[in-house]
Parts: C-alpha cells; structure tokens; sequence
C-alpha cells in the first residue's frame, strides 16, 4: 500500500526495523526449540538479527551479504570448538610454513611447545607446515588445536593435526586472526615472513591498545641466529626513536634462545596474576595470592603515576558484576587506558619476576 501526501513521490507504509518485534520471536524461537538462555542472551540474539535486517535496508549488496554470512558461520563453528577448553590456558605459536624439519628453528620450536604443554598448556597454531607442524608435533595431539586458512596453494593440513575435530578452517583471516588472540592466554612468535609478521604485530597492536587480553609474548630462535636482534634494531627501535612508539612498549615482548626460558617466563606471568577485567572505570586484577600492605604501597609507589587515571590501587573483594573467580583476591584502580605497557611491568612486579625487579 502506498500514500502520496501533497504530489511528492509515492511513500511505502512499511513498519520501521523494531528490536521489540525480533525479541519476541527470539523469545519464541527458545521456548519452542527448548534451547536454555539467558535474558541477556535472547537480547544479544535479537540484536545479531536485526543487524542482519539493517543491512538488507541499507542496501547492501549479496556479495557484503555472504562475507557477513560466512564469517559469522565461521566464527561460532570456531567457538563451538574452542569452548570446551575455558579454563585451560593457551599459548599461539606463529612461524614460517617454509622452514624445513632439519632446521634448528623447527627443532626449537618442536621442543618448545613439549615444554609449554608440559607444563599444562594447550597449543594452537596454523594447520600448515614448518614451524605450525613443528608446534603440533610437541604435545600430544590431544593439546592441540589447527587453525587452517584455506590458500590455492595450499594442499590442506600438515599430517598431525589433519583429521583431528580441533582443527578448524578459515575462509578469512580477519576471522582466523580474531580466534587465534580471542583464545591465547601467551603468543611466541618464531622466524617467519610476511604473514608471521602480520600475525606478530596484530598481537602486539591489540595488547598495546587494550583491544585484547594483555598477555605474554616471547620471540624465540635458536642459538646464534640473528632474526630477532635484526628486527628489533631495523623496527623496533627506528620507531621508539622518532617516537611513534613509546620506549617502554619494547616491554610487550622479549626475545629467547632457548625453549625452557621461553616457556618459563610465559609461565612466570600467571605466577600470581591470574585475569583482569574492567567494571565501569576500574581495572580489577585477580591474583592468585594476596598483596600485603607493603607490595601494595610499593605498587602504589612504582606505578601510581603512569598508571592511575585519579587515586591509587586499593584491595578489594569481587564487585558484583563479576560473576567468575569471586573467589579469588584483588587490587583496582583507575586505569588510564593508554600505559600498557608499563601495566606489564606491574603485573610482573606483582609476579616478583627478573623483568619486573629490573
């Protein structure tokens, strides 16, 4: 039906894209197919489709249609498989797909991953060759997770992880990079090209403006090589000195010639640390032990000026929009968003580790 007010054009009376219309069928959806949800969940629901609504009205074409199709399709398969694990840490491993088995990198990175998963942690890398093989060969298979993107010159999975229901394939990277930080609790990172670079950065990016978690990333080669050394003084330090990074961010990462001292300080971080998360402007860290009086007027001493927004770090109990690990105790303050990097010093003073006692 249409109207015409006045001689303009003709005007279709079509309801506007009500949010309360796809709640109530997202609230009959879960009430008939017997699927448990929360309120909040029915609303996130709700929401999902209507952006999915809004970009018919948009005018979005079929092609923006099917990569919006495709990558939510890909990310709750990848949830799907990853869920199970909540709780386990994780560590990802980047590296070259070209780098042969009789390389010291490989057998580096092979060792490495024994150690980390040894030690409790479970391993996701690319479902590739060279060092993502390497990464998978380490644990048992049962500890790792494959996170293949599909490449035209790429045969398929490397002969580990091929096969194994954690391996998960990926149209997008976009989509392949989000699961692989979304899930790793420490990133190591060995030599590789463009596509190692990329996936090194990305994490570096993230954990410098708190678009992620703030996790440890190591940098790893065997004994001797210069990949490392080359790209901090080529990169890193250009960077710092025309100040459009700030010295300390060299802080987010450091560099390993042996796999149990990587392994190691990977570990070390959650020594005492164990999550953070912030509640309205407060950042609470939980640890996994107690600080005293005197850890937390030496925090308050060392940090309070690069970190506090306004006030100092106190102790506190679990605040009641928290609903995991209440159990456990805490320090908050008024993070500023912007040191991240020297929140990393912090925690690794908390951990009473050689980087944060340096």
């Amino acid at each position: 039906m249409t109207t015409n007010s006045g001689g303009g054009k003709p005007q279709q009376n079509t309801p506007a894209l009500d949010l309360s219309h796809i709640e109530g069928a997202v609230d009959r959806f879960f009430e008939t197919s017997g699927v448990q949800s929360s309120l909040e969940a029915r609303e996130l629901v709700a929401e999902i489709m209507l952006s999915g609504l809004k970009l018919v009205a948009d005018g979005a074409d079929m092609g923006q249609l099917k990569l919006v199709r495709s990558a939510l399709k890909e990310m709750r398969h990848a949830y799907r498989i990853f869920n199970p694990y909540r709780g386990t840490h994780k560590i990802s491993i980047f590296g070259s797909a070209r780098t042969p088995e009789s390389d010291p990198d490989y057998q580096l990175a092979r060792d490495f991953s024994r150690v980390i998963s040894e030690a409790g942690w479970m391993v996701i890398t690319g479902a590739g060759d060279g060092i993502m093989k390497a990464g998978h060969e380490g644990p048992d298979v049962e500890r790792c997770f494959g996170l293949r993107i599909r490449l035209p010159f790429e045969a398929g999975a490397n002969s580990v992880i091929d096969g194994d229901p954690k391996l998960v394939n990926f149209r997008y990277f976009f989509t392949r990079k989000l699961m692989f930080m979304a899930h790793s609790n420490a990133v190591a990172v060995f030599p590789g090209g463009f596509g190692t670079q990329d996936e090194l950065f990305e994490a570096l990016t993230l954990i410098q403006t708190g678009k992620s978690n703030l996790v440890p990333v190591v940098l790893i080669e065997h004994a001797g090589g210069d990949y490392w050394r080359s790209w901090e003084d080529g990169c890193v330090k250009p960077l710092a000195k025309r100040r459009l990074i700030s010295p300390e961010d060299s802080g987010l990462y450091s560099i390993h010639y042996d796999a149990h001292s990587a392994a190691e300080e990977v570990c070390e971080f959650y020594k005492r640390f164990h999550s953070m998360r912030f509640v309205g402007k407060e950042l609470v860290l939980r640890l996994n032990t107690p600080v005293t009086d005197e850890e937390l007027h030496r925090i308050d001493r060392d940090f309070r000026a690069d970190l506090c927004e306004s006030g100092g770090f106190r102790s506190v109990g679990a605040f009641d929009e928290e609903e995991e690990h209440r159990d456990l105790p805490r320090i908050a303050f008024r993070f500023n968003r912007r040191a991240w990097s020297r929140l990393r010093a912090m925690i690794d003073s908390l951990n009473g580790s050689k980087r944060g006692l340096a």
